[in-house]
């Protein structure tokens, strides 16, 4: 079957409150300039070369879902990411972040798939933002075999919130520590047995490693 060829990620639109608020936002706090304004009701930024990665658009007074902030217990947007450099250029974000007053949700943490560095917080309207760096690259010819993770503490942040610059949120924490627990009685009831003398290998080669 055909498929699309995408060659990355281009450009989000967002819908905002304030849209001179989330301008000042995006360029004072997270350092993107600004490509174009139509009037004063649509504004077009950028990080790099193209002329915008991100849009924003005034939501009107009167729309009777003005106040309605993103919700991550529906279907949508959770966050978005930008590229920068090292985890000290990380660092220093936090720094510029808590200068500005900006909520922090969570990081600094590094995450099991893609192994990248993350940073998220929010914006006017409650959306989050991520920073990101050093994640995994694979090119056309580079071998990769796609694996699945197990939903641990480690696959979200190999640091297990040690780095984190906020608490973590507690149902996070106590999803991640009941996931990691789950996965003990199966561990150790396989140390058992392999420690039993009593215990007979198989003669079926294929339960064994």
């Amino acid at each position: 079957m055909n498929s699309l060829r995408p060659k990355r990620l281009g450009h989000m639109v967002l819908m905002v409150r304030d849209i001179q608020k989330s301008a000042r936002f995006y360029t004072d706090v997270l350092g993107l300039k600004v490509s174009d304004w139509i009037g004063d009701q649509m504004v077009f930024l950028r990080a790099g070369s193209d002329h915008h990665d991100l849009a924003l658009a005034q939501l009107p007074k009167d729309s009777a879902d003005f106040d309605d902030l993103p919700r991550y217990s529906r279907p949508g947007l959770e966050h978005f990411s930008y590229l920068i450099d090292s985890y000290e250029e990380m660092e220093r974000s936090v720094k510029v972040l808590q200068e500005h007053g900006v909520e922090i949700v969570r990081g600094i943490g590094r995450h099991g798939p893609g192994n990248n560095l993350f940073l998220v917080f929010k914006d006017p309207d409650g959306n989050n933002v991520e920073v990101y760096c050093e994640m995994t690259q694979i090119g056309e010819r580079d071998a990769h075999e796609p694996q699945v993770w197990e939903r641990t503490i480690e696959s979200f942040d190999q640091y297990r919130f040690e780095r984190f610059v906020v608490p973590p949120p507690p149902h996070l924490v106590a999803q991640k520590q009941a996931q990691t627990s789950a996965q003990k009685p199966a561990q150790e009831s396989t140390q058992d047995a392999s420690s039993d003398p009593a215990a007979e290998p198989s003669g079926d080669p294929s339960a064994h490693p």
